[in-house]
């Protein structure tokens, strides 16, 4: 073969090779924070356990006195969302929380609901703003009453590997019990402060 038609295969075949040495990584490393992290389609489930503390309590406009001791309870969630996008995103929520009163007794709350939020990244910080609304089943004694609730809350996640985040999430929730006697109507505040862990896919 003569010289020429050598350089022309050389090149002919180390073409392709530089071409592949100039193209950027398609896929980015997830340590590299100048993309959005989250993209439409991405999920993750959420476990958060604990307390919970009755706030306030108004029937008819007056505020009526708390009965609980000690003033503080247990709540666990269980969380699905659903990203819309790289910031926003929706799923559902389960709940159960208790909190003693001053007879000993127990009012129990068991909550079923929708969510939807705005996250914000801030290198491997993540700080999740959310709304929730659902019905919720309130047992105390023998006395039992289902209605709905209202939810919003806040977090603060550190995203420890690709799939693990854990953090601290506040809510702040509205109960209200209206009955057919508006002397017994009482609109139920509560705020939970949760441990929370949450795996991505």
């Amino acid at each position: 073969m003569r010289k020429p038609g050598v350089i022309i295969l050389i090149l002919l075949l180390g073409f392709p090779v530089l071409l592949a040495a100039d193209d950027p990584q398609i896929e980015p490393e997830w340590d590299d924070y100048s993309y959005d992290i989250y993209v439409r389609g991405d999920q993750f489930f959420s476990i958060s356990l604990g307390t919970i503390f009755p706030t306030i309590f108004v029937n008819e406009g007056e505020l009526l006195d708390m009965n609980f001791s000690p003033p503080v309870g247990g709540m666990g969630t269980l969380m699905y969302n659903y990203f819309l996008s790289s910031k926003f995103f929706a799923g559902g929520e389960i709940s159960g929380a208790f909190i003693n009163t001053l007879r000993k007794n127990s009012l129990f709350l068991v909550t079923l609901g929708i969510r939807t939020g705005v996250q914000f990244v801030a290198g491997r910080f993540e700080f999740p703003i959310t709304l929730s609304l659902g019905m919720c089943w309130h047992t105390y004694l023998d006395f039992g009453y289902y209605g709905f609730y209202l939810k919003g809350g806040v977090g603060a996640f550190f995203r420890i590997t690709s799939e693990w985040s854990f953090g601290l999430t506040a809510d702040w929730g509205w109960y209200p019990q209206w009955t057919e006697n508006k002397s017994r109507n009482v609109d139920g505040n509560f705020v939970n402060v949760m441990l929370s862990a949450r795996y991505h896919f």
